[in-house]
């Protein structure tokens, strides 16, 4: 079993509850990384709903910051259809509701095979330079390493030219992008994708903001069974305001697919 398998393991302890034990190694900030957390849930949804293993979509609500140890996954099955299943599922510490979640489940290989071959995108992949050109997560500085364990999780190369947040000279166009994978080999799969969307540091980095920004809200959207190998993964914002930023992702696989897209409302890093 892989790492990341390991870590999103769930253990059925009740007729629609799931246990569930979140690892210490993805926190980051002053919580567990909120894109691990739906990969959690995800993880209990495609055992209660073994013909739909997939997520399609994935809504959540972060009501409290998550700590590493024991969590419960309870879920509510609202319909479940010929091809497509909705239900809501919480996850809970204790007496404490970290996250709601309104997700669709089915099986994307069916679907694509039922559907039309028309396939029509207009969104471009990332223009990330060769692997090679890039700058590795593991020269971030000590003190970045300390705040986010995580980054020991995957591999991640950025583009070069978006990480003058690291020396002191952020571009300010809100756009971070980088080549992924995870540390131990493990191959892109539906799952991963959701954690994938919240792997980036948060595009705040580019404003001169860094620092953990709490997400609030949390949806992707999954297209495609990822290709094996690396991913492209792109982080970009329009509009800081109130306090708050919204963030766009697009996930794409080795055969320039866009396997998913994500978009996230969190809360501005704290000035110190």
């Amino acid at each position: 079993m892989s790492e990341f398998d390991r870590d999103i393991a769930v253990n059925k302890n009740g007729v629609d509850t799931y246990a569930a034990e979140l690892a210490p190694g993805w926190v980051v900030g002053g919580g567990v990384n909120g894109g691990y957390l739906l990969a959690v849930v995800a993880s209990a949804l495609r055992q209660h709903l073994p013909t739909k293993p997939d997520p399609i979509t994935m809504s959540a609500t972060y009501a409290s910051a998550s700590t590493p140890g024991p969590a419960e996954v309870r879920i509510d099955v609202r319909r479940d259809g010929r091809s497509l299943a909705t239900a809501i599922a919480e996850l809970w510490q204790g007496d404490d509701l970290r996250l709601t979640v309104l997700a669709t489940y089915g099986d994307l290989a069916a679907l694509h095979a039922a559907g039309e071959p028309l396939e029509h995108v207009t969104a471009v992949p990332p223009d990330l330079p060769p692997r090679e050109q890039c700058l590795a997560a593991s020269l971030a500085p000590d003190r970045m390493r300390r705040t986010a364990p995580m980054l020991e999780r995957f591999d991640m190369l950025f583009h070069p030219e978006q990480v003058g947040w690291a020396v002191g000279a952020p571009t300010e166009q809100g756009r971070i992008s980088a080549w992924y994978r995870l540390a131990d080999g493990r191959e892109p799969d539906p799952l991963s994708l959701l954690q994938v969307i919240d792997a980036l540091p948060p595009v705040t980095f580019d404003f001169g903001m860094p620092g953990w920004a709490p997400t609030l809200e949390l949806t992707c959207h999954v297209r495609h069974r990822p290709a094996p190998g690396w991913l492209q993964v792109v982080h970009a914002t329009r509009h800081l305001a109130g306090g708050m930023f919204e963030e766009d992702c697009e996930v794409w696989d080795s055969a320039g697919r866009l396997v998913a897209q994500g978009r996230q409302l969190a809360r501005l890093p704290r000035v110190r």
